[in-house]
């Protein structure tokens, strides 16, 4: 496995929407030795989501960390060519970061529950729903794969700031909201 680049905001890549990945593609050696290199360049910059387009591959990939139902282990889920649809109206706005955006966070409006629906790494077809943290993270790297950064769904931008100010002045007063 290989730590690659992650593509920076400016890159054209991030700006293009993803093509689909055809299906006989996916058990491929070179598309499995992606994920496994996109799922460890997310875990080497401890990130909680990964799209191809951050890593200059214009597919539709996306890996990301989801907490099991079942334990409070971290699993790493792989969706290939997804599809998503929110549940209902319900929407949250909280802090997002990004990989592609680094040491930036800032407040994004984003449904609360989604239904997803895509190919996994195996080549079988998956679906699924998606509640709060999960939810966010597979709505930002869903984005990715179709040009959009998580800056664009910002409905106000003073609420953007960087990392270690966002630790030392908003951190204590958003743990408090909550």
């Amino acid at each position: 496995m290989a730590i690659l680049k992650v593509s920076r905001m400016g890159h054209p890549v991030l700006r293009t929407i993803a093509q689909p990945v055809p299906e006989d593609w996916i058990e491929k050696e070179e598309t499995q030795r992606l994920i496994d290199d996109m799922i460890e360049t997310m875990d080497e910059y401890h990130g909680v989501g990964l799209a191809a387009p951050q890593v200059h591959v214009s597919s539709r990939i996306l890996v990301a960390q989801m907490l099991s139902d079942t334990e409070d282990a971290i699993e790493a889920l792989v969706l290939v060519n997804p599809e998503i649809e929110p549940l209902n109206e319900e929407m949250e706005t909280a802090r997002e970061g990004c990989l592609s955006i680094p040491d930036v966070r800032g407040r994004v409006p984003r449904h609360l529950a989604i239904s997803v629906r895509a190919i996994d790494r195996n080549g079988e077809a998956v679906s699924f729903e998606a509640e709060g943290f999960d939810a966010r993270v597979i709505q930002h790297e869903v984005d990715h794969l179709d040009g959009i950064l998580y800056l664009d769904r910002m409905e106000d931008l003073s609420s953007l700031c960087f990392l270690d100010e966002y630790g030392r002045y908003w951190a204590d007063e958003e743990e408090d909201e909550e």
